[in-house]
C-alpha cells in the first residue's frame, strides 16, 4: 500500500545524533510513511547505527558521499509518496509533526505544492514565530508577484528549512531538487524554494512543530572566513532562464540584495576580489538605495579587508561576536 508521504533524512557522519532524529520520526502521532535513509557515504558508523533498527516503514539507501543536496535528491527519486517530507539527520520533529502538516496540506488549494512551518531552535527551544513575525514572512498561502517586496522572499528563503517543509514530489522532481554540484553543503535548499516561489504558490505556519539544534550543525561552528557563496549567486542562469517574463524584475532584485550582503561579508573578510565579481554581477547604480550597498562598494576596495581584520582582533578580544561578522555566519537567504 502507498505511503502518504515520504520521510527522507540525508545522512553523513551524525553518528551522534541520528537515533534522536530516527526515534522522533518512528513515534510520530501520524503513521502513514516510510522513512528512507540516505546514507551518503557515512565513516563513522552512523550507517550501522539505522541499520539496527527493525520498523518495516524504514529502509536506507548507501552512495557515494556526494553533499546533502544530492542525498535529499536520491531519496526523493525512491520515494513511492505523493509527498515529501525531510529532516536532517541532527534535527527532530514533535511527535505531531506530520499530524500537523499533513492535516495542513490536505485543507490548502491543490496548487498549493509546499507546507512550512516554524521550528523550535535547540538548546534553549527558543520558537522562531516572533523571528518570522519581525521579518515579514507571511502566514497562510503565498503567492510572490510583480509587486511582491523582495524582502519577502529573502526572507522565506532564511526560514524555510527542509527540517520543517513538506513538499509535493511531482514539483520537487520538476524543479530539479535540491542544488546538488560540486557537493554542495551550504543553501542548496534555498536554490530550490527560490526557484519555487518564483513560480508556485506555498504555505507557511509560524506555529513550530519541528525542532532544530543548532549546537549539533556543522555550520553553526565559528568560521575563520566567510561562508561558501549561496548556490544561486554562484550559477543563477537556470533560475533566470526558467523565471517567468512578468517575475523577472524581482528576481533581479532579490539576487541583488543577496549579492550586496554576501559581497560586504567576503570585503570584511579580505577577499576583495569576489565581492567585486558579486558586484559586477548583480548589482547596478540604481540598487544605490538598498541595504549593504554602501558597504559592498567599500568591501571592493583594500580598505574593506583591513577594516574587518582589525574588527576580528577586537572581536576575539573582547570575546563577543560582531554584528558584520554575525552576518557570515547566518543561514544564507
Amino acid at each position: 500500500m502507498t505511503p502518504r508521504v515520504s520521510v527522507l533524512v540525508p545522512l553523513y557522519n551524525k553518528a551522534d545524533h541520528i537515533r534522536r532524529c530516527i526515534d522522533s520520526v518512528l513515534e510520530q502521532t501520524y503513521a502513514d510513511f516510510e522513512l528512507i535513509v540516505v546514507d551518503d557515504g557515512s565513516t563513522d558508523g552512523s550507517g550501522t547505527i539505522v541499520a539496527e533498527y527493525r520498523d518495516p516503514r524504514l529502509r536506507m539507501i548507501h552512495q557515494k558521499n556526494a553533499g546533502p543536496g544530492a542525498a535529499r535528491n536520491r531519496g526523493a527519486k525512491e520515494a513511492r509518496a505523493e509527498w515529501l517530507a525531510m529532516v536532517d539527520a541532527d534535527d527532530a520533529w514533535e511527535k505531531d509533526y506530520l499530524e500537523h502538516s499533513l492535516h495542513a496540506v490536505e485543507s490548502l488549494p491543490k496548487e498549493v505544492v509546499s507546507y512550512t512551518s516554524g521550528l523550535l531552535e535547540y538548546p534553549g527551544r527558543v520558537s522562531t514565530a516572533a523571528r518570522w513575525r519581525k521579518h515579514g514572512v507571511p502566514e497562510g498561502v503565498f503567492r510572490a508577484t510583480p509587486a511582491t517586496a523582495p524582502a519577502i522572499v529573502i526572507a522565506i528563503l532564511a526560514n524555510t528549512l527542509p527540517t520543517c517543509t513538506v513538499m509535493r514530489k511531482a514539483e520537487f522532481l520538476a524543479e530539479g531538487g535540491f542544488y546538488e554540484a560540486y557537493r554542495c553543503v551550504y543553501s542548496e535548499d534555498a536554490w530550490l524554494y527560490l526557484r519555487m516561489l518564483l513560480r508556485y504558490p506555498m504555505a507557511f505556519h509560524a506555529e513550530p512543530h519541528a525542532c532544530r539544534f543548532v549546537d549539533a550543525s556543522e555550520l553553526s561552528i565559528g568560521h575563520a572566513r566567510a561562508r561558501p557563496i549561496e548556490p544561486f549567486l554562484l550559477n543563477p542562469e537556470t533560475i533566470e532562464t526558467d523565471c517567468p517574463p512578468e517575475m523577472r524584475p524581482l528576481l533581479r532584485t532579490v539576487l541583488a540584495m543577496r549579492a550586496l550582503k554576501t559581497a560586504s561579508v567576503y570585503g570584511f573578510y579580505g577577499e576583495r576580489k569576489t565581492a567585486r565579481s558579486l558586484w559586477k554581477r548583480f548589482v547596478s547604480l540604481r540598487d544605490w538605495h538598498r541595504p549593504y550597498f554602501w558597504t559592498a562598494l567599500a568591501a571592493c576596495t583594500p580598505a574593506a579587508g583591513w577594516a574587518g581584520f582589525a574588527a576580528r582582533k577586537l572581536d576575539l578580544r573582547l570575546g563577543k561576536t560582531g554584528a558584520v561578522l554575525e552576518q557570515g555566519r547566518a543561514k544564507p537567504a
